[in-house]
């Protein structure tokens, strides 16, 4: 984990997603803490890792998600050497990595 993330104000908004009950719970806090680009912005990305998961070309993922060949890299390096909370939670999904 990288300690530059570890605040009291990232601790505190980590404990609030986590009282979420719900896609409706979701919706209503994100709707408020992020704009809607954000939002936007972080589902693409999630898409983006579960394609390139699934082994789809650069070129396929710019075209199905809208997303740039730079965010497309900086998704696929963050599955290579990030944290793994990609794979944590599509493994917690039931997400099979295909080979």
């Amino acid at each position: 984990m990288n300690d530059k993330l570890k605040t009291k104000e990232v601790e505190h908004l980590f404990d609030a997603i986590l009282t979420l009950k719900s896609k409706d719970d979701c919706y209503k806090f994100f709707e408020d803490v992020c704009t809607i680009n954000e939002l936007i912005s972080m589902a693409q990305r999630y898409e983006v890792a579960k394609m390139l998961r699934e082994q789809h070309t650069y070129l396929d993922i710019a075209k199905s998600t809208g997303a740039s060949t730079a965010t497309i890299s900086r998704v696929n390096r963050s599955l290579n050497y990030g944290a793994d909370g990609y794979d944590m939670v599509f493994r917690r999904l039931g997400m099979e990595e295909k080979k």
